[in-house]
């Protein structure tokens, strides 16, 4: 296979991580329960689990990071923050949080009521779970092509516009607080959005007076598909595509633990002043003074270096590459993977590889704990176990969409040997697809039950 991309940085730090054997793998999994969240870190080999505040920093991230102002209001550290998210997204009111769910549960204490609803084209687990502790719902409209996982569709993280006005036509915009757009759509394999979506999703929000707000955390992903898949915009930079992007947004949501390539820390940004101020209170209670906001001054410092490298091109077209590199190698070894790749992640089809075992017996955490076992490697179900509901007729429990296992590639921390590694693992894996069992749950709590579910496998 040809080099597609070559790392356009060079190693300085490196962190040892220690292999295990295939028994004693059996037995930690064993004792998590079968969850692959309940692993400790230093008994996995390459972790894939989110590629969320795993990232590898920068030289010039570090040196920011040492000039960290932690006063406790009105830090230097805060406003050069807040000119970074300004400059890169356009914004002019910044309020930090700690990370993307805080953002996201200050947002919707301060505008979701009860009974209210959120249209998206895909809620990601905890955006929903946000909006679950509101008595809201959270409504998913993607295309119906996001749901293909062999369709070549170069936007498949769309919002299905049609969907979108019939569902504010029949619940009433005054039943909508707000709507959202979350690019990447993390929760449809990844998958970006186009900018003519983006227009047209603003277009409807805003003639049904709705406030329109955008989930941020892979904005340079997406931006960096829109240059290179939507027509008009090759000649475009990545810098101004971001802006144009959120120039028809009312205020964005971020996980600066993505795109922003950090450890730590989050925003919510926007125009409108007075709701600046509406958050501002809540924030205060709950995640700190409004000009640090759970975050310490070093870590505002990394997110403002790491945003404008973020959307540094040579580095997205490296990760684009890199992606869609452990994309050809999975499906080299057999695995039914999600086309075509995102930017951030890899996702196997685990219902395709794993046909004798049903939804309710969570095909995908059945690859991925055997992925785990056989090599190490750790990943991440995306399917039944986080994203089955109730029907909202009959009550009866309906399957997620996909069955999908994520493969989140940290930012600037694994090199092709390693994905070489997760293909050999993923081929000797397959060998013995059709010996996998599914799992049952023994345990499980009412919210985000994938986080701490306990599961045992099924016996045949």
């Amino acid at each position: 296979m040809p080099i597609p991309f070559v790392e356009p940085f060079r190693i300085k730090v490196v962190e040892p991580i220690k292999q295990t054997t295939r028994e004693e793998r059996s037995k930690i999994l064993a004792h998590a329960h079968n969850n692959l969240f309940g692993v400790a870190a230093e008994d996995v080999f390459i972790d894939f689990l989110t590629d969320s505040g795993t990232n590898a920093m920068s030289d010039r991230q570090w040196s920011a990071m040492m000039m960290g102002d932690e006063s406790y209001a009105g830090a230097r550290s805060f406003k050069n923050f807040e000119k970074a998210v300004q400059d890169v997204l356009g914004f002019p009111h910044v309020l930090p949080t700690h990370q993307g769910r805080g953002a996201e549960g200050m947002l919707f204490q301060t505008l979701v009521k009860q009974g209210q609803s959120v249209p998206n084209n895909c809620h990601f687990d905890t955006t929903q779970a946000n909006l679950l502790t509101q008595g809201a719902n959270a409504i998913d409209l993607v295309v119906d092509e996001s749901a293909d996982s062999s369709s070549q569709s170069l936007f498949k993280g769309n919002m299905d516009l049609e969907k979108l006005e019939a569902f504010i036509q029949k619940t009433g915009a005054e039943n909508i607080p707000l709507g959202m757009l979350t690019i990447t759509n993390n929760s449809a394999a990844g998958q970006p959005v186009s900018m003519a979506n983006i227009k047209g999703t603003a277009a409807i929000y805003h003639r049904h007076n709705i406030p329109f707000i955008i989930d941020a955390c892979r904005f340079a992903e997406n931006a960096w598909f829109i240059k290179t898949r939507e027509p008009g915009y090759a000649d475009r930079s990545v810098a101004e595509i971001a802006l144009e992007m959120f120039s028809v947004a009312d205020g964005c949501t971020m996980s600066a633990k993505k795109d922003a390539i950090v450890n730590i820390g989050g925003f919510i940004a926007c125009r409108d002043e007075s709701l600046k101020l509406k958050i501002a209170q809540k924030l205060i209670v709950h995640e700190g003074f409004i000009t640090y906001g759970g975050l310490a001054g070093r870590d505002l410092e990394a997110v403002a270096v790491g945003l404008r490298e973020g959307i540094d091109e040579s580095y997205l077209a490296y990760r684009e590459s890199h992606t869609r590199y452990l994309g050809d190698v999975l499906a080299e070894a057999g695995l039914k993977v999600y086309r075509p790749t995102g930017g951030h992640a890899v996702y196997v089809n685990a219902a395709r590889n794993l046909p004798h075992i049903p939804p309710s017996q969570f095909p995908a955490v059945a690859l991925a704990n055997m992925l785990y076992i056989e090599g190490g490697v750790r990943t991440v179900e995306i399917g039944s176990l986080m994203f089955s509901h109730p029907d909202p007729v009959t009550g009866e429990e309906l399957p997620a969409p996909n069955e999908l296992v994520r493969f989140a590639i940290p930012r600037r921390v694994y090199t092709r040997s390693h994905l070489d590694f997760v293909g050999e693992v993923a081929r000797e894996v397959v060998k013995n697809a059709d010996a996998i069992k599914g799992l049952k749950i023994t345990w499980q709590p009412e919210l985000l039950r994938h986080f701490l579910a306990k599961l045992d496998w099924v016996e045949n």
